[in-house]
């Protein structure tokens, strides 16, 4: 079977993403500079009705970022000094510094070795009386299992923050992500599924009341205006990112199903190579609508960062989420007293290499990765992988 190929295959392609939309984000960008109004205001509260009809939760709140969603969450939640937050080591770091700012002690737990995400068993272990807060990270656009983490944070009465930073769209069953913890927190850091121009964030919550204190806290816990019943911090989401993202928002099913079909095309050509002894397909669970921020594979018989380089040299761009898991970087050494101990976190972190599935990706520019990931196995192996005809 001959595939069409290209020359060079980026990891992203954020300009190109930007482009379906470019005129009327500009458009729209122009009547926010007229009208002066820059921090908060309607465009921002379209958004937050925008994301809420995508969640399916019963609030959203804008804020400066998806480390910024977390940081509010557990300020909600009363996490302080004394408190442990349990997650995933197996992370992007701002999920644990949200606990580490407030005083909290991170606690650290392994993941399922198919879903990366965290597993249930090792958080329901790691349980103690001083647990507070659970952070599940719903991990390259897949829910973790949300229905065993919510009976255990239930019945020991913890906190749940869902961290969807890499997730908007993503479902477990039929709830959406954001809607099924006590608060959900998202990014739209222009990498994310829907990206804008800077910084910018997401809390969705369906407690009227814990709303009301999140966006209390995101405006130095302010109000009336220069009236502060508590310490917050500020957070709001500025009205030029919130416009950007509001328009893409209009397109975000489309852009879904787009990385939904080039992750079924990976799937289909990586078999078709009859390589899957040297390559470890990303899967998705059956209570799970995956929105596949990445697609990450893994090399269980290779030398992950040699072949990374390979692979760039031949014209392909790559990304290693994570090659230092949290409970391993310098920061948090003194937090565990074993590092041993998460086996499937180190395994992981040696292994996954994310490939380009950007929504715009073209047939060829697949094609392209698969032979190159092909050829760069062919180098080490001294054997040829043909394409089933």
């Amino acid at each position: 079977m001959n595939l069409q190929t290209v020359d060079r295959v980026p990891l992203l392609d954020i300009p190109r993403g930007n482009d379906a939309d470019h005129e009327e984000i500009m458009a729209a960008m122009e009547e926010v500079v007229k009208s002066g109004w820059f921090v908060g205001g309607p465009n921002v509260a379209k958004l937050e009705e925008q994301v809420c009809e995508v969640t399916g939760a019963n609030h959203a709140i804008g804020c400066s970022s998806g480390s910024d969603a977390l940081l509010l969450s557990l300020m909600a939640a009363d996490v302080g000094p004394g408190a442990e937050v349990i997650l995933p080591s197996f992370t992007f770091f701002a999920t644990a510094s949200a606990a580490w700012r407030l005083g909290a002690k991170p606690v650290f737990v392994d993941i399922d070795p198919v879903t990366f995400n965290m597993c249930p068993q090792a958080f329901e272990r790691a349980v103690s009386r001083r647990t507070k807060a659970v952070i599940p990270v719903h991990l390259f656009g897949q829910c973790a299992e949300m229905d065993p983490i919510m009976e255990i944070a239930r019945a020991n009465d913890i906190f749940v923050v869902e961290d969807a930073a890499q997730a908007i769209g993503a479902k477990y069953g039929e709830v959406g992500a954001g809607a099924i913890g006590d608060t959900g927190c998202f990014s739209f850091y222009p990498t994310k599924n829907l990206g804008g121009f800077g910084d910018g964030g997401m809390i969705t919550t369906n407690d009227d009341a814990l709303a009301e204190r999140v966006r209390l806290l995101a405006n130095h816990g302010m109000k009336p205006r220069y009236y502060h019943s508590e310490v917050g911090i500020n957070s709001r989401l500025d009205a030029l990112q919130a416009t950007a993202i509001s328009i893409k928002m209009n397109r975000i099913q489309e852009i879904t199903e787009a990385r939904r079909a080039n992750a079924a095309r990976y799937d289909r050509l990586f078999k078709a190579m009859g390589c899957g002894d040297d390559i470890g397909l990303p899967t998705e669970s059956n209570e799970c609508y995956h929105v596949w921020n990445q697609y990450t594979v893994r090399l269980p018989n290779e030398d992950r960062d040699a072949f990374r380089t390979r692979l760039n040299e031949n014209g392909v761009g790559s990304e290693v989420y994570y090659p230092v898991p949290l409970h391993r970087q310098k920061c948090f050494l003194s937090l565990f007293a074993d590092p041993n101990k998460l086996k499937q976190t180190d395994l992981a972190a040696r292994q996954v290499l994310s490939l380009p599935i950007f929504p715009e990706i073209t047939a060829e520019e697949q094609n392209t990765v698969v032979q190159r990931v092909v050829e760069c196995l062919d180098a080490t192996k001294q054997r040829t992988y043909r394409m089933a005809s």
